[in-house]
C-alpha cells in the first residue's frame, strides 16, 4: 500500500500526459489526480480535463473514475464544465441509474451555473422523469434537480409528476419525491400538483405509500388545499375508515379540517348501522374516537347519543373500554364532576404533533437496506421509511420519517473497503456529515 502511494509522491503531472485517462480508473492514480485538481493550478486542471472529457460517460460510472469526475466538475471553469455536461448528455439517464454515476451526476447538477448547462441537463432528463423517480439511484438525481433548479427550470419534473401522480405517489421512492415537488413548486405549480392529487385522492389514501402524500398536504395548513381534499372523501367516509391506510387520512382530515368539513365527515359515521360496524372495526374505531375528541359540542353530543345504545355490546372489547371511558369523562364534565379533559375541538397547526394520539397501530412502510444505495439520511416527513412494516401497525402520528436524496460522506479512508452505502434506520439518529469531495480514492 505504501509503495503504491509513494509511486506518485514526486511525479510531475506533465510526465503522465497520455496516461491520465488510465490513471482515473486506478485507485491510487485517481487519488493523485484529485490532489492535483485540489491544488487549483489551471494548467493541471486543463491537462486532466483534456484527457478525460472524451471518456466522461465511462468515467462517471466507474468505481474510481466517478470521484475524479466529481472533483473535476468542482474545479473546472464554466466553459470546461459545459463541455463535460455535453459529453455526458447522450447517456445521462444511464448514468443516473448507475450506483456510481448517480453520485457524479448529482455533483454535476450541483455545479451547473449557466442557462446553457441547465438546458442540456433538463433536455437529457425530460422524457424519463417517472422511470428515474422509481429507481433506487435515479430518484436522487431528480431530487437534486429540485434542490438546485429554479421552479421554472424544474417545470418538466412537475409536469411529469402531476400527470402520473398515482404511479409516482404509490411508489416507495415516488411518494417522497412527490412531497419534495410540493415543497419546491411555486404557488401556481403547487396548486396544480395538489389539484392532481385531490382528483386521485381516493386511490392514493388506500395505498401504503400514497396515503402519506395526502397526509402531507393536509399538514400544510393551507385551507385552499386541505378543504377540497378532505371534502373529496365525503360519500366514502365509513368505507375509508375501515381501511388500514385510509383510516389514518380520515382521522387527520377530522383533526385538521375546518368546522364545516369536520362536521360533514363526522355526520357520515353517525348512521347507527354503520356506527356499530365502525366501533367493532380494528381501524375505524380510532376514527370514531378521533371524532369524539374533535367534534364541535353539538355534533359530539349527537355522536355520543348514537353510541350509547351500542356501548353495552362493545364494552368488554379493548376499543369499547376506551370509548366507554371517553363517554364517562364527557358525562362527568357535563355534570361538573372532575374528569379527563378531551383534546381541543379546534387545533392550531402547532398542536398537531403535541396532542397524544394512539400508539397501538402503524401504517408505516417496511424498512429496507441496500448495500448499493447512494444515500443514508435522517429526515422528517412522511414516506418510505422505517418504524415497522405495513403489517406491524405500531404507528405514532408525527413520527414518520422519509428517505431523501442527500448523499452521506462516502469512503473517506481511501482504501476502497468502506461500504457505507445502505439506508439507515432513520429514527432520531444524527445525520451523517457530507464531504464536498464525496470521498477520496
Amino acid at each position: 500500500m505504501d509503495s503504491d502511494n509513494s509511486r506518485y509522491a514526486n511525479v510531475n503531472l506533465l510526465d503522465l500526459v497520455g496516461e491520465i485517462y488510465t490513471l482515473c480508473k486506478d485507485q491510487h492514480g485517481c487519488r493523485y489526480l484529485q490532489k492535483k485538481l485540489e491544488e487549483g493550478d489551471a494548467e493541471n486542471i486543463r491537462l486532466i480535463f483534456e484527457e478525460t472529457n472524451p471518456h466522461m460517460i465511462e468515467l462517471m460510472t466507474d468505481p474510481f473514475g466517478n470521484y475524479l469526475c466529481q472533483k473535476l466538475l468542482e474545479h473546472a471553469n464554466d466553459d470546461q464544465r459545459t463541455v463535460l455536461i455535453r459529453a455526458a448528455a447522450p447517456s445521462m439517464v444511464k448514468i443516473a441509474l448507475n450506483q456510481h454515476g448517480t453520485r457524479a451526476l448529482q455533483k454535476m447538477i450541483e455545479f451547473i451555473s449557466t442557462p446553457e448547462q441547465i438546458q442540456v441537463i433538463t433536455e437529457a432528463l425530460r422524457y424519463d422523469v417517472v422511470p428515474l423517480i422509481q429507481d433506487l439511484n435515479g430518484n436522487h438525481v431528480i431530487q437534486k434537480c429540485l434542490n438546485h433548479l429554479s421552479p421554472e427550470d424544474a417545470q418538466f419534473i412537475f409536469d411529469a409528476v402531476g400527470t402520473s401522480c398515482v404511479i409516482v405517489g404509490t411508489h416507495r421512492h415516488g411518494c417522497c419525491v412527490l412531497q419534495r415537488c410540493i415543497d419546491h413548486a411555486s404557488g401556481h405549480q403547487k396548486g396544480q400538483l395538489v389539484h392532481y392529487i385531490t382528483m386521485n385522492a381516493f386511490t392514493l389514501v388506500q395505498d401504503p405509500f400514497g396515503n402519506y402524500v395526502v397526509q402531507y398536504i393536509l399538514d400544510l395548513g393551507e385551507p385552499t388545499f386541505s378543504q377540497p381534499l378532505a371534502q373529496s372523501f365525503l360519500g366514502n367516509v365509513a368505507a375509508l375508515s375501515r381501511q388500514k391506510f385510509s383510516s389514518n387520512v380520515i382521522e387527520k382530515s377530522i383533526r385538521t379540517g375546518d368546522e364545516v368539513t369536520r362536521r360533514a365527515l363526522i355526520d357520515e359515521i353517525m348512521n347507527p348501522v354503520d356506527l356499530e360496524k365502525l366501533l367493532r372495526d380494528s381501524y375505524a374505531n380510532y376514527v370514531v374516537q378521533t371524532a369524539m375528541d374533535y367534534a364541535d359540542p353539538e355534533t359530539k353530543a349527537r355522536l355520543i347519543d348514537n353510541i350509547r345504545p351500542i356501548l353495552q355490546s362493545i364494552r368488554h372489547t379493548p376499543y369499547g373500554r376506551r370509548i366507554s371511558s371517553k363517554i364517562q369523562d364527557y358525562d362527568n364534565q357535563l355534570n361538573g364532576m372532575p374528569g379527563s379533559v378531551s383534546p381541543p375541538a379546534v387545533m392550531s397547526p402547532g398542536q398537531h404533533n403535541a396532542t397524544p394520539f394512539r400508539t397501538s397501530r402503524s401504517n408505516t412502510v417496511t424498512s429496507y437496506t441496500s448495500t448499493n444505495s447512494p444515500v443514508g439520511h435522517q429526515v422528517g416527513g412522511y414516506g418510505a421509511a422505517t418504524m415497522g412494516s405495513p403489517n406491524a401497525h405500531n404507528r405514532h402520528h408525527g413520527s414518520i420519517n422519509t428517505m431523501l436524496a442527500q448523499p452521506l460522506q462516502q469512503q473517506t479512508n481511501g482504501n476502497g473497503n468502506g461500504n457505507g452505502f445502505g439506508y439507515q434506520q432513520f429514527g432520531h439518529a444524527s445525520q451523517g456529515s457530507q464531504s464536498s469531495n464525496m470521498g477520496h480514492y
